[in-house]
C-alpha cells in the first residue's frame, strides 16, 4: 500500500497571533473608555463648579442684602425696650440708667434715616448705640488710641478714632475766657475745624468727620475726675461748632451731654450749646438742640447772658 500523506502539510496557528490581536483590540477599548471617563468627570466637575460659583455669590449678596421688614425701617419699638432694659440692668458700675438711655433711643428713633450719629467716648454702651443705629452712620471719638484699636478689632463692625485732646480740666476757666475772646477769629461758631487753630477745637479728627451733618451727637468722654485729665470742654465746644457748621441735612442737631451734674460739663455747655437751646435735663444727662447758623455769626449764643435753664426749644 502506498501511502498517499507523504504530501500533505499541517499549518499551525500559533496561538500568540490571536492573542496580539486581542490584547491590542482590549486596550484600545480601555484607552476609548478611559477618555470617556475622564471627558464625564470633567464636565460634572465644571457643572458643580459653576453651581458652587453662582450659589455663593447668591449667598453672599443675600448676606449683604437688607433683611426683610429691617433694611431701610427704624428698630421695632420692642426690640429697642428690650435693648435697653438689659443695657440698664448690666453690672457694669459706670453703665447709663434707663432714664438716661431712654431719652438718646427716643430721639435716635426719630432720626431720618440713615441717621448720623457722632459719640465722644467708647463707654459700656457703645454696641448699644450701635445696634440703636442699626440703619446709620454711627463713629466714635477716643482719646486712647490703644483701646480704640482694641475695640475695633475686638468688635469690626465699630467704626472708631482716637483723638490727643491737648487741654487740662484746671484750665477750664482760661480756656472758656480764651474762646470767647477769640470768637470773630479762630474760634468762630461756624467754622471747619480741621483748618482751626482755636485751643478748644479738635483738628486732628479724620477729615470725614468734619464733612458730614450730625443729625445726634452724644458726649461721654473724654475723662475729667481729676484736674489734669482732658476734661470734656473741647468735645462740647467741638460738639456746638460741627452743629452750627452743617451744610445740609435737617437744620437741627440734638447734642447730648451725660455726666451733666459735673461742673465743666454744665459750665461748657452753657457756654458753647447755650441755655436757651436746653430742652431737658433730666438725671444726669442734659439734652441741648443747637440750630444751624450763618458763617458770619460771631457768638455762641442769642443770649448773651449764660446762666439759666433757658426756653425749651421745639424739636
Amino acid at each position: 500500500m502506498k501511502n498517499t500523506n507523504t504530501n500533505t502539510k499541517f499549518i499551525l496557528l500559533h496561538p500568540y497571533i490571536q492573542k496580539q490581536g486581542s490584547s491590542n483590540r482590549l486596550w484600545l477599548l480601555a484607552f476609548v473608555s478611559i477618555l470617556t471617563l475622564a471627558f464625564l468627570v470633567t464636565l460634572i466637575y465644571s457643572r458643580e463648579s459653576t453651581f458652587i460659583t453662582t450659589a455663593t455669590s447668591s449667598v453672599i449678596a443675600s448676606s449683604n442684602a437688607p433683611v426683610s421688614g429691617l433694611g431701610s425701617a427704624p428698630l421695632p419699638a420692642t426690640v429697642i425696650n428690650t435693648l435697653l432694659h438689659y443695657a440698664s440692668k448690666s453690672n457694669d458700675t459706670n453703665q447709663m440708667p434707663h432714664s438716661d438711655l431712654k431719652p438718646i433711643s427716643d430721639v435716635l428713633r426719630k432720626c431720618p434715616s440713615p441717621c448720623n450719629f457722632l459719640i465722644f467716648g467708647l463707654t459700656a454702651e457703645t454696641l448699644l448705640w450701635k445696634a440703636l443705629n442699626h440703619n446709620g452712620r454711627t463713629v466714635f471719638i477716643d482719646e486712647n488710641r490703644y483701646y480704640a484699636a482694641y475695640y475695633e478689632e475686638l468688635h469690626p463692625e465699630i467704626d472708631a478714632y482716637d483723638v490727643q485732646y491737648t487741654t487740662k480740666r484746671s484750665e477750664m476757666k482760661e480756656l472758656i475766657a480764651s474762646a470767647k475772646e477769640r470768637v470773630a477769629n479762630e474760634c468762630k461758631p461756624v467754622q471747619n475745624l480741621l483748618f482751626s487753630d482755636c485751643k478748644l477745637g479738635l483738628n486732628d479728627l479724620p477729615n470725614h468727620v468734619y464733612e458730614v451733618d450730625w443729625d445726634v451727637i452724644l458726649v461721654d468722654g473724654p475723662r475729667g475726675d481729676w484736674p489734669d485729665a482732658p476734661g470734656r470742654m473741647s468735645a462740647i465746644f467741638t460738639a456746638g461748632v460741627l452743629a452750627r457748621s452743617k451744610k445740609g441735612g435737617n437744620p437741627k442737631t440734638h447734642v447730648f451731654v451725660h455726666d451733666f451734674s459735673g461742673e465743666v460739663e454744665k459750665v461748657c455747655g452753657s457756654e458753647f450749646l447755650c441755655s436757651e437751646n436746653l430742652l431737658e435735663a433730666s438725671g444726669n444727662l442734659g439734652h441741648y438742640v443747637v440750630e444751624r447758623m450763618d458763617e458770619s455769626s460771631v457768638q455762641y449764643c442769642k443770649s448773651h447772658s449764660s446762666s439759666g435753664s433757658g426756653n425749651a426749644s421745639s424739636t
